[in-house]
């Protein structure tokens, strides 16, 4: 009966997405396109992109949307947005449309353009937000003029092979599906508006599809125990290792150095794990009935700063987070938020599945022990480039659970850390600083004092 649940559950979590995410089961970037109105040759229409992942922003130098039209479609005009190139549009004359390539490439406008060119939710630069983190800040929008592609329902023809890079590959979308039209409110709020088409476009995210190495690794320390347990070497592949910067190296002095290149490129500091980003846990303090860890996040990549970050970790007493102390804190319960937007997101009875498989190999709905850090606006929510400014870090202090919390095989360290969406390279178990055998030898030892001395006084005093 279990294979046949078992066989079942796998069926249900492939057939709904080849990049699943156990942590973000429901997370995707879902396109929708609006029809607005109706022109003498085709259609204006508002593309919104909501990144519905709960901590996977797309990040700088942002977001690039491509696709086939179905049919000769060309682009007349654009507000909020822009497509790389503008194709061979000879065939025209006078009014020269904005694009007329069978595969056009948008890109989002960058801040500050005039306000004739501005669309809302638009200029960001590409980079937008996870849902988790900032949900009004976790889309971007444009209006396209569309001509040469039919004037009703019926002779509208739906795009084709849609791409999504954000800002490099790793997303594959499906395809566009048509669906009950979007409903506006007017600009005075009074008054509902319909959309004359609608259809959606769906693209998830895989690591593997996007890198063959991780971009991130985390080491670990305690008070209890002087060994630091550094990220293992070459956790990101090492294949930078050849062209890294040495920290006394002459490269540093160089204007433009911070540049980032149109390939994203990156020129790391050398390091014995060659990662971008290094995440390390330190257990700080231990109190009666609390304890306490650093959490310390550095850039080694001179070429690119994070205008936002997130780091997921999961640790079986994050249930019992008290403070966090210089960074933004929130639990991810994906369970609990899949009714909020129902209509992307798995049926009832495939997270029922889910949650059955999770508490049967977990032991408990390891989603409640599963937080997100990220920085605090305008404080710590830039991670800088590699350098003196490289570096974040905060302060968490946890409640002990008298039945669970020990310092003993490694406990007090996550069992899975994510830094922007990526999962990060974690050291072996056996090489985690341990609780030395003196502590408990001293323990006992001082037990043993204690009794020899009551002993003593109760001897001498009768």
């Amino acid at each position: 009966m279990r294979f046949v649940v078992s066989a079942l559950f796998l069926f249900v979590l492939f057939s709904h997405t080849d990049a699943y995410d156990p942590l973000d089961p429901n997370g995707n970037v879902t396109i929708k396109w609006d029809i607005v109105s109706w022109t003498p040759d085709g259609y204006v229409a508002v593309v919104t992109m909501n990144n519905f992942q709960m901590y996977r922003h797309i990040m700088s130098p942002g977001w690039t949307l491509g696709w086939t039209w179905a049919k000769k479609e060309v682009i007349w005009s654009m507000n909020g947005a822009q497509t790389t190139e503008q194709g061979d549009c000879s065939k025209f004359k006078g009014n020269v449309p904005h694009c007329c390539k069978k595969t056009p490439t948008v890109v989002d406008l960058l801040p500050g353009v005039p306000y004739n060119q501005q669309f809302t939710n638009c200029c960001k630069g590409g980079v937008v937000p996870a849902w988790g983190q900032d949900p009004q800040g976790a889309v971007s929008a444009f209006q396209v003029s569309v001509g040469s592609a039919g004037t009703s329902n019926k002779t509208v023809k739906l795009p084709k092979n849609f791409t999504l890079l954000g800002p490099g590959p790793g997303y594959t979308c499906g395809p566009a599906k048509v669906v009950p039209s979007t409903t506006f409110l007017t600009p005075d709020r009074r008054r509902k508006t319909q959309a004359l088409m609608t259809w959606n476009v769906t693209c998830t995210y895989s690591q593997f599809l996007a890198r063959k190495n991780p971009n991130c690794c985390v080491s670990f320390s305690s008070f209890y125990n002087e060994t630091i347990t550094p990220c293992p070497t070459c956790s990101c592949g090492c294949q930078n290792k050849n062209n890294c910067v040495k920290d006394s190296s002459k490269i540093l002095k160089m204007k433009g150095l911070n540049t980032p290149r149109k390939d994203n490129a990156p020129l790391l500091q050398c390091t014995h794990h060659m990662c971008p980003v290094r995440v390390h846990w330190h257990v700080k303090l231990n109190y009666k009935d609390y304890w306490r860890v650093k959490v310390s996040i550095t850039n080694f990549n001179y070429r690119m700063n994070y205008t936002v970050w997130s780091l997921v970790v999961q640790h079986p007493n994050l249930n019992s987070v008290t403070q966090v102390f210089s960074f933004d804190y929130k639990p991810l319960l994906p369970y609990e938020s899949i009714s909020e937007y129902p209509e992307f997101f798995f049926s009832v009875f495939s997270r029922c599945i889910i949650r059955y498989h999770v508490t049967m190999l977990f032991g408990h709905a390891y989603a409640d022990d599963t937080g997100m850090f990220y920085g605090m606006k305008f404080y710590n929510d830039l991670l800088m480039e590699a350098g003196p400014f490289g570096n974040v870090q905060s302060e968490v202090l946890l409640r002990k659970d008298k039945d669970t919390f020990t310092f003993k095989q490694g406990w007090a360290f996550p069992r899975k850390v994510y830094f922007n969406g990526d999962e990060c390279m974690l050291p072996p178990p056996d090489t985690y600083p341990f609780l030395p055998n003196s502590a408990h030898q001293q323990y006992l030892f001082s037990i043993f004092t204690l009794i020899a001395t009551m002993v003593f006084l109760l001897l001498t005093l009768c």
